[in-house]
């Protein structure tokens, strides 16, 4: 569990890091997506990488 960090003499929350650590993550496993063709499954793509994100940054913040 991280704690508040200091950053130019503002405190960031935690989440702060965790959500700009999921973005990578994210952005990897939507390339993977394309490069295998499985995007072409979903119905709504812009709903389903915003679900994606949303489940990697709990993920992040659950386990990590």
């Amino acid at each position: 569990m991280l704690s508040e960090f200091d950053l130019f003499g503002v405190f960031m929350a935690p989440i702060v890091v965790y959500a700009v650590a999921a973005f990578p993550v994210t952005m990897a496993i939507r390339l993977v997506l394309w490069w295998t063709g499985l995007m072409g499954w979903f119905w709504h793509l812009a709903l389903f990488e915003v679900a994606l994100y949303a489940c990697v940054l709990c993920f992040l913040i659950l386990y990590v």
